[in-house]
């Protein structure tokens, strides 16, 4: 029988949160899920037991981060699995995102997990164990229309993520950056999307073009959240778990291509790259 872990998991009130909280739950792991709206995350789970623990936790704010992590110890006594989840998308062309919601979606799709880790790390630290799982995106690999600033965020959560791995393996602490498909969540609901609130006529037609495109794929992806769910407890419950895990045979074909991408860019360029270091003297 496996052992049983603390999973603290982030947006635990739909999606692939909610699936992952009901996943680790049923395998007899004890859950703190947390959420903007708590009551939302408790009705959504539709359980009550001693084995979990909803907390109203909204990741751009750092006194409800730290009330929800020491809620957690309070409860459980350490946390064993950090699922960085809580996320959502600005929408939009670039010169059409204002400022400040570019800086919200990186709060929430950045910072926020930033934030949560920072909270959590002193007590894996100690325990010289622990597995940090931050959920990403295939558009943390590569560029889409209308997805500049949720592709940055994205970029950047990876960018933390491998660099923190080196920086917290000596300590025991695993890492584990998840790369969904299109899954079937509420991410392209308008709860979930907010769009650009500006308009420059230039981009007028293509959003016109593409803007229905996008939000008629909500409701019809192609993955189903409570099976990303149950791989991912494979994937957690494993020695050595992966640095990077694409979830779907379509994230798997986006790192293929982008991967054939960058080898290509490598190669066109080689000689005039290789070209660029000071010239060696001829020792006298």
């Amino acid at each position: 029988m496996k052992e049983s872990k603390v999973w603290f998991i982030t947006g635990a009130g739909s999606g692939i949160g909610l699936q992952i909280a009901k996943a680790a739950f049923a395998a007899g792991n004890k859950v703190v899920a947390t959420g903007r709206d708590a009551s939302k995350v408790t009705k959504a789970i539709n359980g009550s037991t001693d084995n979990l623990l909803v907390v109203k936790m909204d990741v751009t704010n750092p006194k409800e981060i730290s009330t929800g992590v020491n809620s957690a110890i309070e409860k459980f006594g350490t946390i064993d699995v950090l699922i960085n989840n809580a996320g959502n998308f600005y929408a939009g062309f670039f010169e059409e995102l204002s400022p400040a919601q570019v800086e919200r979606q990186m709060a929430t799709n950045l910072f926020g997990p930033m934030n949560v880790t920072r909270a959590v790390l002193p007590l894996m630290r100690k325990s010289k164990s622990g597995h940090i799982i931050s959920i990403s995106s295939t558009a943390a690999l590569v560029g889409y229309e209308l997805c500049s600033a949720y592709a940055a965020s994205k970029f950047g959560l990876e960018g933390w993520m491998e660099s923190l791995q080196m920086e917290i393996a000596p300590f025991g602490i695993h890492t584990t950056i998840v790369e969904p498909g299109f899954f079937r969540t509420n991410l392209l609901e308008p709860s979930s999307t907010i769009w650009s609130e500006l308009q420059v006529e230039d981009y007028a037609a293509r959003m016109a073009a593409l803007k229905p495109f996008w939000e008629s794929m909500s409701g019809k992806q192609g993955g189903d959240p409570a099976k990303l769910a149950a791989a991912l407890l494979t994937i957690a419950g494993e020695k050595t778990p992966p640095k990077r895990w694409m979830a779907g045979a379509d994230a798997i074909a986006e790192a293929e291509r982008k991967a054939k991408e960058l080898i290509d860019q490598a190669n066109a360029y080689r000689e005039l790259s290789s070209s660029l270091a000071y010239e060696q003297t001829a020792a006298v």
